[in-house]
């Protein structure tokens, strides 16, 4: 499924099997997430996309062909393909362990064809073993949603009491990792969403309500995954002294002005940038422990308009999953 142009649906296409290059894996894709940042894309709200392009950064896939040099999975070996699909290697970014800052980045999905599609051309390096304990559709949540929601989280610190605003994909597996962790989770959703506050509940927040009300305790820390920027001011104002507003999403609407009595008090607003690959690491080691459960809604690939529409009015719960045919049952080795 390509994405010719900002504004336009995606169109089914055949073209051939591409062949990986020099330290590449070619992946025959099994189930690919449907991310809030594909949907950024498709509606033209990020910048330097190389047109077209075929979406989709949470790729599961099994290893079918490996280019000259590439040597860490073998053939048959399934993997994970991230968002980050590539940096430089050689600016400060890059040489002080903050390789999500690098200005070269190229990312899966929107510089490099994604996992939209039966097969996908990746490099090895930005690849990940997945656990062994997830069947494809389950897994695919955890390559953006659940490494982008642990990021957030560990710029949250040692916060006890934590607000999630904004209850989807990468919320409700954050979700499970602070409950994990011994946090308290408040949960605001859209007011009136009454569905995803009883998801929120059923996943052990102590509490649900509207991002309109207030939390009954003041927080540590709250992560944004709602791209709307009025919740900034919200949250500030949710938060006690010395607490930390993460925003997560990579694309908000703007911030409204407010009054700096709110975030006085050596409150802070930090953003979350891409991911690292010590990030995927860490993460899909823990994953098992805790153990996380994805909770997802599948499509066929060809469905993959219908997919985006679904989450862009707010009717997915859990996670959106493009699947391919044959492989809903298929077990990780």
């Amino acid at each position: 499924m390509r994405f010719p142009a900002p504004g336009s649906s995606l169109i089914a296409e055949s073209a051939p099997v591409p062949q990986p290059g020099p330290g590449q894996v070619l992946v025959k894709v099994y189930a690919c997430g449907v991310c809030r940042t594909d949907l950024h894309i498709v509606d033209g709200e990020l910048p330097k996309l190389d047109h077209p392009i075929v979406p989709g950064h949470e790729i599961v896939a099994e290893v079918v062909e490996r280019g000259e040099g590439a040597v860490r999975f073998r053939a048959g070996q399934r993997v994970g393909v991230p968002w980050l699909g590539w940096t430089c290697g050689e600016c400060e970014f890059c040489a002080n362990g903050r390789e999500n800052l690098c200005d070269r980045a190229r990312f899966t999905g929107y510089q490099i064809d994604g996992g939209y599609a039966e097969y996908a051309i990746a490099d090895e390096r930005y690849c990940f073993a997945l656990p062994e304990s997830y069947a494809p559709a389950e897994a695919a949540p955890l390559l953006c949603a659940g490494l982008i929601g642990y990021r957030a989280l560990s710029l949250a610190g040692d916060a006890k009491n934590l607000g999630i605003y904004g209850f989807g994909a990468a919320a409700h597996i954050v979700a499970q990792v602070a409950r994990f962790q011994g946090r308290r989770i408040f949960a605001f959703t859209r007011p009136g969403d009454s569905q995803a506050q009883r998801f929120a509940l059923e996943l052990g927040a102590g509490w649900a309500g509207g991002s309109d009300a207030a939390p009954p305790e003041a927080l540590d820390a709250a992560l944004l995954f709602a791209p709307v920027g009025a919740l900034v001011p919200a949250a500030l104002r949710a938060v006690k002294k010395g607490g930390t507003v993460v925003c997560a999403g990579i694309h908000m609407s703007d911030i409204p002005s407010f009054p700096y009595e709110i975030l006085w008090g050596e409150r802070r607003v930090v953003s979350v940038a891409n991911l690292t690959r010590r990030d995927g690491e860490e993460f899909l080691a823990l994953a098992p422990e805790v153990p996380l459960k994805t909770t997802v809604e599948t499509f066929p690939l060809e469905s993959a308009n219908e997919a985006l529409a679904k989450l862009r009015q707010g009717r997915i719960n859990g996670a959106a999953v493009l699947v391919m045919r044959g492989t809903q049952s298929i077990a990780l080795e």
